[in-house]
């Protein structure tokens, strides 16, 4: 496993912006909830990002608090129909935080693209012809490794893999490694590993820290030193149409994200720590 890491590293220079993959083929891993806290943990220290909800269920855009009739213009129309990114930034009301939303025709889009010309390349594209207004791009990919999300490893500079901390954990990661290997080879030799973060982590549980030592053992310092912590508050947020960091700051979720964020940026050469974000704005 180590070694599939190590054939991963990229040493050279990032684009501007930095695009973020953020993938795992399986579902209820703590995906959708990273992108958003994420997201809202690096614009709050003052990084412009743009998140692209890239999964047909649009948990993404819910959890912003961006309703349906919203979505007219959504990652769709900027996959298939050409749409400029421009035209379908929606604001969030987070200060530096702008969204392309998921719409429900996104689900058809796998098989629209099937006899598609360039059809890994889409979102590519479309991302490179976009104006040089953020400095990170996040994509929140649907929990399949399909065209959708191979559209968003090929536009990608780097993957951000949360990985639930349960028995399954590193067959699953294997699996989705070997997938980002092959990307590299055949489309994107940019391609890296930007970190693994752990997920759903239970203190009470010994299990839990059985499993993240075998982790950290297997992928070393390719495995973020935070880990996000079960969390009833992280679980009520997108109810509310919020990230955890704005329906309550102090929970152990939102500062588990805050950190990570700061780990992040000090990847990028970035040293500064994430800032308060105000609750309830």
């Amino acid at each position: 496993m180590s070694n599939q890491m190590d054939s991963l590293d990229d040493s050279s220079p990032p684009r501007h912006p930095r695009i973020i993959a953020i993938a795992n083929q399986k579902g209820g891993v703590g995906k959708t909830t990273t992108a958003i806290n994420l997201a809202t943990a690096l614009a709050a220290v003052g990084q412009r990002v743009l998140l692209v909800d890239f999964d047909p269920q649009g948990n993404a855009s819910t959890g912003l608090g961006i309703d349906r009739e919203r979505r007219r213009l959504s990652s769709y129309e900027v996959l298939l129909d050409g749409l400029p990114v421009d035209q379908a930034l929606l604001s969030t009301g987070i200060p530096g935080l702008d969204l392309i939303a998921a719409s429900l025709e996104l689900t058809g889009a796998e098989l629209e693209l099937v006899d598609s010309p360039r059809r890994e390349y889409h979102l590519h594209d479309a991302l490179a012809a976009m104006a040089p207004s953020h400095d990170y791009v996040l994509i929140d990919c649907p929990p399949a490794l399909g065209l959708l999300t191979l559209n968003a490893l090929v536009a990608a500079d780097t993957v951000l893999v949360p990985l639930q901390v349960e028995f399954y954990a590193l067959e699953g990661l294997s699996h989705l490694i070997s997938t980002i290997e092959r990307v590299k080879r055949t489309f994107n030799p940019r391609l890296a590993i930007q970190g693994v973060v752990l997920t759903m982590y239970d203190r009470r549980n010994g299990l839990s820290e059985l499993i993240a030592r075998d982790v950290r053992e297997h992928l070393a310092s390719k495995v973020y030193q935070t880990v996000i912590p079960r969390n009833v508050r992280v679980s009520e947020a997108p109810s509310h149409g919020k990230p955890v960091l704005l329906y309550d700051l102090r929970c152990a979720g939102a500062q588990a994200y805050l950190q990570l964020a700061s780990e992040v940026l000090r990847q990028e050469g970035l040293s500064r720590e994430p800032i308060a974000v105000g609750a309830g704005r």
